[in-house]
């Protein structure tokens, strides 16, 4: 339910926003806290309903507290701060959580008595490449040779890949691609929550902020890659193919390679392709940090998460530097 946040001056002149939303799961976050609710539960206590602070179902790192541009602005973000917990309070919910911040925001909020987590994801960094053989000739000689290995399947399957934006994408692509989207989320147990409409809607008020990857055998879709462009960064969404075939790299080249392959063609600096999956990281996408925030009003369970916290961070910089000490790349590239 939304519950969003503004801050006004004396004028009615907007200061500040925040997009907030009291929840009664903890599906669509990519912050995982459902061992804590479990916790709660098993101690005869209440985790839902939480508010959380995010941009719903997108796991990309930006400012949360949005504050105009003015001399006292960290006034502001003060003030902001002291409601959301003074609402948390006053809802009487467990918690209020931020997630996907930026890295100043985190360091912020860690003084105002949140708790802070880090995360892992996979993103892919433009080296002013020129084209994808370029970016391949940075890469350890094991890693390129299998690159080039699959992406030679995608011919020899006779499959065809194309990049659509804006007018190019029709909407019986949008049609197709939401078929590939329901078999996505039937195969992981997942929870469709887009509709069919959606897509259509996206693809005609985003124009070419959208980019649509197409695999076609023949005449017919069979695969598709969602992408979404903003700022200097190509945003990998969601995958799907056609059901009961198989094709085999074509998760690799729809997701990763033709993402690369776009970021280079437009002068895109980062691929963000979300969430989990070390796979990538032998494809050229290495580890970054991602952050989260987290207020809890009970002080017992507050010490037993910081707890698990210390631990759990400890954990993922540790992963974090063996994954980089063994990257894809020739030694003296970062």
């Amino acid at each position: 339910m939304p519950s969003h946040v503004i801050a006004n001056d004396e004028s009615e002149n907007i200061l500040g926003v925040v997009p907030l939303y009291l929840k009664s799961h903890s599906y669509g976050e990519f912050v995982f806290d459902h061992s804590w609710a479990y916790a709660y539960y098993s101690f005869g206590s209440r985790y839902y309903p939480k508010f959380q602070c995010c941009v719903p179902f997108t796991p990309v790192t930006g400012p949360r507290i949005l504050i105009r541009n003015t001399s006292f602005k960290d006034q502001v973000f003060d003030i902001i701060v002291s409601a959301l917990k003074d609402l948390t309070a006053k809802s009487q919910v467990s918690s209020l959580h931020i997630t996907f911040p930026s890295e100043t925001e985190w360091e912020k909020l860690k003084d105002k008595g949140f708790l802070q987590r880090i995360g892992m994801q996979y993103h892919w960094k433009n080296r002013n490449y020129k084209c994808f053989d370029e970016f391949l000739m940075d890469m350890k000689q094991s890693k390129r040779k299998n690159i080039r290995q699959e992406r030679k399947k995608i011919s020899a399957q006779n499959l065809t890949m194309k990049r659509l934006r804006g007018y190019e994408i029709k909407a019986s692509h949008w049609d197709s691609f939401y078929k590939f989207y329901r078999n996505t989320t039937a195969n992981k147990w997942g929870s469709p929550y887009l509709t069919g409409d959606f897509f259509h809607e996206m693809g005609s008020k985003m124009g070419d902020q959208v980019l649509l990857v197409v695999a076609e055998e023949g005449d017919e879709v069979v695969a598709g890659a969602l992408n979404l462009i903003g700022g200097d960064t190509l945003f990998g969404r969601l995958w799907g193919c056609h059901p009961q075939v198989h094709y085999p790299s074509l998760h690799f080249e729809a997701c990763y390679y033709q993402a690369i392959e776009a970021a280079i063609e437009l002068n895109l600096s980062t691929v963000e392709a979300g969430a989990q999956g070390e796979h990538k990281i032998q494809r050229g996408y290495v580890p970054v940090t991602t952050y989260s925030c987290h207020y809890l009003m009970d002080e017992g369970f507050r010490k037993a998460i910081e707890d698990f916290l210390e631990r759990e961070s400890c954990q993922v910089r540790l992963v974090m530097k063996l994954l980089n000490d063994s990257g894809p790349f020739k030694e003296g590239i970062h």
